[in-house]
């Protein structure tokens, strides 16, 4: 935020989006007029400054140690085990999933930051005589932001335009921040471009996160004992039948949703663009395979196919067999639902470049050829879904243990590995349709003046026969008695969501809302009430005193 009449002409070019360095070592002393400044730049400097905005969504929210670590790590859908020398990092993965982490955790501050960095460039944006439209992505950016920072610390800093820099920031908590904003997205909604496609903030855009705000109101004023009220949940319904029905379709193929081509997805509300080989603005989405996949896991880019680290538990995929019937871990498991991939793949030139398939891997992995492949051991790359309790692999078969998820497709069209890991066309998917149906059902099954459970159980079999599942008989919005050592009853709701929605950052908040984070899981043998939040970071509480520490640390 600009407070000073003056500023140097460095500041200038890295608040517009021009500054191609992170770090800049200035040496300037001349200063410029602030006006005269945005006069040399003319009516796009507001464009500008929102597009430096738009340029700050991948950093918190694409790195495997951003908000997805924190949102995923945390629950029963992914864990990082410790492999030899590989991936302890003074076991920050590891503490992330049994719910042992404090207020000096790397990644809690990185998040912390780089939250925080969009919520200031968007807020930067209003104070230079935006047009309305401008005015509104803006804000939207900013509302995104802090729903992100209040769902994982419980607060938020805020300053309006022109706020004095020397003084500490104001802080929101609790009810007033979810109001503050929903405020500001009812504010943007009007002046929201129509025309504007999943890569702009748009008015589905908006009413998606109303949505969540309304369906996490009562888990963000009190996350022990979450509570729904009729008008929240009335609200959630009304929004999301606003969309459905609409412009949005279930793809045929789930995992298209993620490919290098996922552009032109059906589902797509909000996205961070990508174009395969361009490397200005590219989010770098091969990080999101590259953190799973084995070191040989493409043969054509094997030693460096992977980073072989993140996995999932075997409680998770058994959640995918309903209606009493029970996951086996083979091929045969993908006639069960579609979204256990891994088998199959209706993109021919993946099919016949590489012997990856989309989804959960688990067991031999073989070429594009059929032929097994090995680990760095000579060993058969054959991923077991058993990982040491301690989640600190020693053994002989540390390399493959865990079930891999390839949710992210990567583009094997060129062996050399130029889409592959270097500037890939994946969009980053940040809102889908899915989750609007989702959150209706919810919000119908949550209803106590007019619930609506058969209602919300059509949606979700819609849902399921999009991805080739089987009608779930009944279901219930949580087992909370089944959940003491695993996901849970695989005939709910939240069942339902992990199977849709899984390593999209949303698990953490949905565990929360359903009230059963705090308890055990597979490599999270305990509890304690205080990591319902992570606590806000001890660098920050240093530089302003209107934070507070969150209770427990």
């Amino acid at each position: 935020m600009i407070k000073s009449k003056y500023f140097k002409v460095s500041a200038l070019l890295l608040l517009a989006g021009i500054a191609g360095c992170t770090k800049l070592n200035e040496s300037y002393t001349t200063t410029v007029p602030i006006n005269q400044a945005v006069e040399s730049l003319g009516p796009q400097f507001p464009g500008l400054l929102l597009t430096a905005a738009y340029n700050d969504i991948p950093s918190p929210f694409v790195g495997q140690d951003q908000v997805f670590s924190l949102e995923e790590n945390s629950t029963d859908e992914s864990l990082v085990p410790t492999r030899g020398g590989d991936w302890d990092d003074n076991g920050v993965w590891r503490v992330v999933h049994n719910h042992t982490w404090n207020a000096d955790h790397s990644q809690v501050l990185s998040v912390y930051n780089n939250l925080n960095k969009l919520n200031f460039d968007a807020t930067n944006v209003l104070q230079f005589n935006p047009s309305p439209g401008q005015k509104a992505e803006a804000r939207f950016l900013r509302a995104l932001s802090l729903y992100f920072l209040l769902d994982i610390y419980g607060q938020f800093p805020f300053r309006n335009p022109g706020d004095n820099l020397l003084l500490a920031p104001k802080v929101y908590t609790g009810d007033s921040a979810v109001q503050f904003i929903i405020s500001e997205l009812n504010a943007a909604m009007p002046d929201l471009d129509p025309s504007n496609g999943p890569t702009r903030a748009n008015q589905d855009a908006a009413k998606v996160l109303l949505m969540r705000l309304y369906l996490n109101r009562g888990a963000f004023i009190n996350r022990a004992t979450p509570t729904f009220d009729d008008a929240d949940m009335t609200q959630v319904i009304t929004l999301g039948q606003q969309i459905m029905g609409g412009k949005y379709s279930y793809m045929a193929n789930y995992f298209d949703n993620f490919s290098s081509s996922n552009g032109s997805s059906s589902e797509a509300i909000f996205a961070y663009p990508a174009s395969s080989g361009v490397s200005a603005n590219n989010p770098g989405m091969d990080g999101r395979w590259m953190m799973t996949f084995h070191y040989n896991e493409y043969d054509a880019q094997a030693p460096n196919a992977g980073w072989n680290g993140f996995s999932t538990i075997s409680d998770f995929y058994n959640a995918f067999g309903v209606n009493g019937t029970a996951t086996t871990f083979k091929p045969a498991d993908t006639a069960l639902d579609s979204r256990l991939g891994g088998r199959v793949n209706s993109n021919l030139q993946t099919t016949l470049a590489s012997g990856i398939r989309p989804g959960f891997l688990v067991g031999q992995q073989h070429d594009q050829n059929g032929v097994a492949l090995k680990d760095r051991k000579g060993n058969p790359l054959a991923f077991d879904p058993n990982i040491a309790a301690n989640m600190i692999e020693t053994g002989s078969n540390l390399e493959v243990t865990g079930i891999r998820v390839a949710k992210y497709v990567p583009d094997f069209s060129d062996p050399s590995g130029k889409f592959y890991s270097s500037n890939p066309g994946n969009w980053l998917m940040l809102m889908r349709y899915p989750e609007v149906a989702l959150m209706v059902a919810e919000a119908k099954m949550r209803s106590t003046s007019a619930q609506d459970n058969a209602g919300a159980l059509k949606i979700v079999n819609d849902l399921r026969k999009a991805r080739g599942a089987a009608p779930l008989t009944s279901m219930t919005l949580v087992n909370a008695g089944s959940l003491n050592n695993g996901p849970g009853d695989p005939n709910t709701l939240l069942a339902e969501r992990g199977r849709e929605l899984y390593w999209e950052s949303l698990r953490r908040t949905d565990l929360i809302r359903f009230g059963v984070f705090l308890v055990t899981w597979q490599y999270k043998p305990s509890d304690d009430p205080k990591y319902l939040l992570f606590p806000v970071p001890n660098q920050a509480l240093a530089v302003n005193p209107n934070l507070k520490q969150n209770p427990g640390y």
